[in-house]
């Protein structure tokens, strides 16, 4: 096995709490499913937003789905100039067989934008 991160962003139609959870839910779905991953592989999860995204912490989202024995945080993306608004984003550290390669990195909604070159 090894330590792997895992990257992430979907885009949230706006700053609402049930947006932020529905957005959060289908992305951390979305990782795990991609990348054959059960809640004890995941060592920890890394959330950030950006400073228009207020609702909801992320993590909360997370806790649902049943993550409530990982370690998680949620903080605030660095607010650049032009930057694409209403994201989360994730970090997640796995224990894998899978290669680096072999990482499905998530992209979903308007966040495809931000890594064509890694999104799947």
């Amino acid at each position: 096995m090894a330590l792997r991160a895992i990257r992430g962003a979907t885009q949230v139609e706006a700053n609402e709490r049930e947006l932020i959870l529905e957005a959060t839910t289908e992305l951390v779905t979305e990782v795990m499913t991609r990348n054959e991953l059960m809640i004890d592989d995941v060592v920890s999860v890394l959330f950030t937003t950006t400073s228009d995204l207020t609702a909801e912490f992320p993590a909360a989202a997370a806790r649902k789905l049943g993550f409530g024995e990982v370690p998680m945080l949620c903080a605030s993306e660095i607010d650049v100039p032009g930057a694409l608004p209403r994201v989360v984003r994730l970090m997640a550290y796995a224990e894998t067989e899978r290669t680096r390669g072999d990482i499905r990195h998530v992209y979903l909604r308007g966040a495809v934008a931000l890594r064509r070159d890694i999104a799947q």
